[in-house]
């Protein structure tokens, strides 16, 4: 996937170090921060995604990324 140096690209953030809090009073943090990077219509331009991501993405209609993820907190 080549990027150029000045292009601007869309990413949605699926795991942050700072706490998410959940309705049900629930407090999630992660170890370290991680992006997907995604195009014009919201799929990811990889095929492949590595580690955990949050249940909320199927909430935001990120349900491409939710597939492809291996475990969904």
């Amino acid at each position: 996937m080549p990027l150029e140096r000045s292009e601007v690209i869309q990413a949605v953030i699926v795991r942050t170090c700072k706490e998410l809090k959940r309705d049900n009073d629930m407090i999630i943090q992660y170890d370290d921060n991680a992006t997907i990077i995604i195009d014009q219509e919201g799929n990811p331009k990889g095929t492949q995604i590595f580690g955990v991501i949050a249940r909320e993405l199927r909430q935001l209609n990120f349900t491409k990324i939710v597939s492809l993820a291996p475990i969904v907190l």
